[in-house]
């Protein structure tokens, strides 16, 4: 085959650190679009974005030349940089060292797009410590409660 052909889709998912709910509406409003360019700078495309006060969820298309975990790696340290900088009450920003990122069938793309848009709605009945746990447990990845959480 002389060409190459991907679609890779994750829905990923990190929080503030220590979880703290700090993302506010004025920090919202602007943060999302702010994370969809910070991934079209990895060579990725933001397919829904949305947070609650202390996480993020991205569904994106990521391109085959780089690592998920670089992609993550960059658009956090890319958005605290950010968000120092725009918001300097908010100084001590930072995001958490790890992240969850869990690969999308392009037949499922709608149902993640929906559960992403639905965040806030969700939360109000389950906290991001069982929805994290859930989505580990959907995809079959093992952990150990004791590492779980910094």
């Amino acid at each position: 085959m002389s060409q190459s052909y991907c679609n890779l889709l994750y829905h990923m998912v990190f929080s503030t650190k220590r979880r703290r709910p700090v993302i506010e509406p004025e920090l919202e409003r602007r943060l999302l679009p702010y994370l969809g360019g910070a991934l079209r700078n990895e060579g990725g495309t933001a397919l829904e974005v949305n947070a609650t006060p202390d996480h993020v969820h991205i569904l994106a298309a990521l391109s085959q030349n780089k690592a998920v975990a670089d992609v993550l790696r960059a658009i956090k340290a890319n958005s605290s940089g950010w968000i120092h900088n725009t918001f300097p009450e908010s100084s001590d920003f930072a995001w958490q060292a790890g992240y969850g990122a869990f690969s999308v069938s392009e037949s499922q793309v709608e149902k993640v797009r929906g559960y992403i848009r639905r965040q806030k709605e969700h939360h109000r009945h389950r906290s991001f410590k069982e929805e994290f746990v859930a989505l580990l447990d959907a995809h079959g990845i093992e952990y150990d409660e004791r590492y779980l959480w910094d």
